[in-house]
This record gives structure tokens, sequence and C-alpha cells, in this order.
């Protein structure tokens, strides 16, 4: 294994964040559910942060490849996001989100939505820069 992919795996493992949220009724929609906008906010800012925890670079988001919303989010539930680095360029990234929700009152989560972003490291002229610098 080369010192670069020894990096990639420490780094990934680092950078691993999760981030548990309350949906309150000023976040769900006419249905009474998560509100599709406000969890693809949540699922930019978990992937943003593990992105950065991963190279500590700036960063800008260029792209969500995918977005499964695979059941609706109720109002009152829990919903615990976790994002990975799943793909490592030469001056990007892609983080995988994964949400899951929760009864508050009852055990057991199941995977409500995925979707994986992609994310440029930048200099100070907003110029693309290795988010390995010197590997």
């Amino acid at each position: 294994m080369t010192p670069r992919e020894q990096e990639i795996i420490r780094r990934t493992a680092l950078s691993e964040t999760r981030v548990a949220k309350a949906v309150f009724p000023p976040t769900t929609n006419h249905h009474n559910t998560l509100f599709g906008g406000t969890a693809l906010a949540w699922m930019d800012e978990v992937s943003f942060i593990a992105a950065t925890r991963f190279c500590r670079l700036p960063l800008v988001t260029v792209s969500s490849d995918r977005i499964d919303f695979k059941h609706p989010i109720a109002a009152g539930s829990i919903v615990e996001l976790v994002g990975r680095v799943v793909k490592v360029g030469n001056t990007s990234l892609k983080v995988e989100v994964e949400v899951f929700v929760e009864s508050m009152y009852s055990d057991g989560r199941e995977k409500a939505i995925t979707g994986v972003f992609s994310f440029v490291a930048i200099d100070d002229n907003k110029q693309p820069v290795p988010v390995l610098p010197g590997l």
C-alpha cells in the first residue's frame, strides 16, 4: 500500500461526521414531514464538515450526484446524518451522506435518505489545489 493510500484510509476514518437532529414543526412541509430542502441543507453541511475534516483546506460544493429519498420523515422524529469520504481525487473529494430516522419513543432506526456530494479544494484565488499536498 502506498503512503497516499495509507493516508487516505487514516484521514477517512478521522473525518467521519455524525450529526443528530430533531424534526420539529419549523422544518416540516404541508404533509407534516421533513421538508426536502431542509434535508438537503443538512446533508450538504454534514458532507462539508466531513470533507473539511479530511483535508483541512477551503472547499466548495460542486455537485450533488444523486439524492434518494427512500421514505418520508415524520415530524417528531430523530434523524442522524452520517457523512463519509468515499472517493479522493487530486483536487476533489466525494462524500456520501446517509440519513437515518428513528422514533423518539421506540427502538430501531432505518435509512431514509442517501446522497453523494462533490467538493473541490481551492486556494485564495479560488483555483483548485490538491486535497493531499505532497502525497
